[in-house]
């Protein structure tokens, strides 16, 4: 019996599909191609549609809460930087001012409209200013002190260069 080459699937070429399955990515046809991006596309607008929500629900939750309990939270958090800014060493004096600034700007311009928590934002005001002049001064000394130590190691080296030359 003839061999008949078209009666023999096992050895005839490869269907089309499995033939680009194998393909390097740059070899598939473009509709592999275009499909993933409609994938990349739709999993980009889903995300982006879930951080829309996130943010409509934090409005909302925002809205609920009374204006000088967010405000009064907003002055803390910058007691709090200016806080850290007084902590670090070397102490960020700059730093600490302006958000000391921001608070004094808060806690004064808005006096008693900040509610109950006025009282408090007041004493928190001026116990951060005094902590600011407190550090200052200390880190004045500090730069004196050292500025004293530098003078007084330099007058030693210079002393120990004179006594070695006069022997």
């Amino acid at each position: 019996m003839p061999e008949d080459s078209t009666s023999d699937e096992t050895t005839g070429p490869e269907p089309a599909s499995d033939a680009s399955e194998r393909a390097p990515a740059s070899e598939r046809p473009a509709a592999a191609s275009v499909a993933g991006e409609r994938n990349e596309v739709d999993d980009a607008q889903t995300v982006l549609g879930d951080a829309e929500a996130a943010i409509e629900d934090a409005r909302r939750r925002l809205a609920e809460v009374p204006a000088e309990v967010v405000v009064t939270n907003h002055v803390m958090g910058l007691y709090e930087l200016a806080a850290i800014h007084l902590s670090a060493t070397p102490p960020n004096l700059p730093g600490a001012s302006l958000a000391i600034d921001a608070v004094g700007s808060l806690v004064e311009g808005l006096g008693d409209r900040l509610g109950s928590d006025a009282p408090t934002l007041r004493d928190a005001l001026a116990n951060i200013r005094m902590a600011f002049v407190s550090v200052k001064s200390a880190a004045a000394v500090g730069d004196s002190a050292d500025g004293a130590a530098e003078d007084d190691a330099v007058e030693a080296s210079a002393e120990a260069g004179d006594s070695e030359t006069a022997e």
